[in-house]
């Protein structure tokens, strides 16, 4: 397992942030209809539970806003991925089939607010990922957006650099069908360390319902 820092220039803005993360050695596939039925009938709750106006005060995504706004992030303008996919979902337009395993991280993110990095572990380089500040000019390319701004933004790196902001994570350890290896991690800057495991067990759950998985562990920081 990674080890993960949470710097002290997350921890100034946030002294209450907890995280979760979820390693998991199982076979990904392109597509999972009996997973998607878990979707859609999520969205549909969603939809009954929450309007375009609301979704940004689910106390995880207020605190994810509240936290871009200390840095100098506009999270209307950078919006964190949990908000993001419930708002799509608000809007009526169809969520993204990506492949099983980000699907599965789609629908916990949409369940608990959260949002939660997916990462190709075996892309990681080095032995620790590191929670901090974005720089200024600082390189990413974003997942499906190309290069993205990420000054002010909370980001994990690893030996090399940034991988996953709560916007979006970075191309180069992007979930494939040929990841064999994952690594998730749910953000809680709300501080609810309980929320934060749930979230993350709902994961596991999920991966254990809908791939063949050899095995999978949580570890909370």
């Amino acid at each position: 397992m990674k080890r993960i820092i949470v710097d002290g220039s997350i921890l100034d803005v946030c002294p209450v942030f907890k995280g979760a993360a979820v390693y998991a050695e199982f076979v990904n596939t392109p597509y999972c209809a009996e997973l998607w039925k878990e979707i859609e009938l999520s969205i549909s709750q969603c939809c009954e539970r929450y309007t375009t106006e609301s979704v940004k005060h689910i106390p995880s995504i207020e605190a994810t806003r509240r936290v871009y706004r200390k840095l100098g992030k506009d999270p209307s303008r950078y919006r964190p991925s949990g908000e993001a996919l419930i708002r799509r979902v608000l809007q009526g337009k169809d969520l993204y089939q990506i492949n099983t395993a980000v699907d599965l991280i789609n629908l916990a993110s949409i369940e608990y607010g959260y949002s939660i990095g997916g990462f190709d572990y075996s892309k990681i380089e080095g032995d620790t990922l590191r929670l901090g500040v974005g720089q200024k000019d600082e390189p990413y390319e974003g997942i499906g957006r190309g290069l993205l701004n990420i000054e002010g933004l909370p980001v994990y790196r690893d030996k090399i650099g940034g991988i996953g902001t709560p916007t979006s994570d970075h191309e180069r350890t992007s979930l494939s069908l040929d990841t064999t290896h994952l690594l998730a991690i749910v953000n809680g800057y709300d501080g609810n360390a309980l929320g934060v495991v749930a979230c993350a067990q709902r994961i596991a759950e999920l991966i254990g319902k809908y791939t063949v998985c050899k095995s999978c562990n949580i570890a909370s920081f």
